[in-house]
């Protein structure tokens, strides 16, 4: 996502990219090139894109693994590990929903989580309500919490200061976040898939990340603020999951600059391979290419359909 004159804008742009390899398209390959274009999965349409064994910790493949790209919706992950890794963090801590986070989300146009005013979710159930229907509002709910100061834009930015300062200590170099859900107000929320990779692998290390981001769908109940209970019924956008066999993650971004963009995952034999695509016309086919190439596999795939009203993120 993107703002730009005061909303987000969901709109495709084409993105001229000139490079070297670009300028260069008439000049045979080498012998050399040839060989290391077959050590990689072929046709992969993003601009970027990152491969990683996790048990190793070894590059698997890589195409411009270290330009800077934004981001979109998948800064989610960041927001969701500076309040997973807090110090004494309790799930279960009711946090109640302001009108401020429902009149954010509506003015930059972001995903939702359709949290509604007055009603009190737990840690937890926003954590969900951040990964799985990538709830621009549940990001607020999460970083007004965890923020330290005397107001909501105080705290937010205390916030985003955090995932600054943990993208700094996961040795993210190339990474720089402005915002606490991908909606960029200066423009400076940006890594690259190396980082990203970074970020993922750490991310997966956590017990209740690895559950959320899993998981293709929940219900989650809220007691509501005319003291019935509401029901939450939230889907996840990561169309790999019931999908791609193996699949166990992670998050999705999708945005004019940024296009769409995907953190993913998925586990075979025990073994786990972790990706990163930014900015791809064709990212879920290019996440299926990269994890059968590190398998040697080829996986038939049906890809499953977003239920009618799920953020397309």
């Amino acid at each position: 996502m993107e703002r730009r004159g005061g909303r987000a804008i969901r709109r495709w742009g084409t993105a001229v990219i000139a490079s070297a390899a670009a300028l260069a398209v008439a000049v045979p390959a080498t012998t050399a090139q040839a060989t290391e274009a077959a050590r990689g999965p072929s046709g992969v349409s993003a601009k970027g894109a990152y491969l990683l064994d996790n048990g190793t910790n070894k590059q698997l493949w890589a195409k411009a693994a270290d330009t800077k790209r934004p981001m979109a919706s998948t800064t989610k992950l960041m927001t969701a590990m500076v309040v997973l890794d807090s110090r004494g963090l309790d799930l279960n801590k009711k946090v109640s929903v302001k009108q401020s986070y429902i009149d954010y989300t509506a003015r930059v146009g972001g995903s939702k989580a359709d949290l509604q005013k007055g009603d009190k979710l737990t840690v937890k159930q926003l954590v969900y309500g951040l990964l799985l229907p990538s709830g621009c509002d549940a990001a607020m709910a999460l970083a007004d919490t965890f923020g330290t100061g005397d107001t909501t834009a105080k705290r937010t930015k205390s916030f985003i200061a955090q995932m600054n300062k943990k993208a700094s200590a996961l040795g993210m170099t190339r990474t720089h976040y402005d915002t606490f859900d991908g909606i960029s107000e200066g423009g400076q929320n940006y890594t690259t898939p190396r980082d990203m990779t970074k970020l993922a692998r750490h991310a997966l290390r956590n017990a209740t990340l690895s559950t959320v981001v899993k998981s293709v769908d929940t219900i989650q109940k809220a007691p509501a603020a005319n003291g019935r209970t509401r029901t939450y019924y939230w889907n996840n956008t990561n169309r790999l999951l019931g999908s791609y066999s193996g699949a166990i993650g992670i998050k999705t971004g999708t945005g004019t600059a940024p296009g769409r963009c995907l953190v993913f995952a998925a586990k075979r034999d025990g073994r786990t391979v972790v990706g990163v695509i930014l900015n791809a016309p064709k990212r879920y086919p290019d996440a299926k290419k990269m994890l059968d190439w590190a398998f040697r596999a080829n996986t038939k795939v049906t890809w499953r359909q977003l239920p009618k009203g799920t953020p397309q993120d």
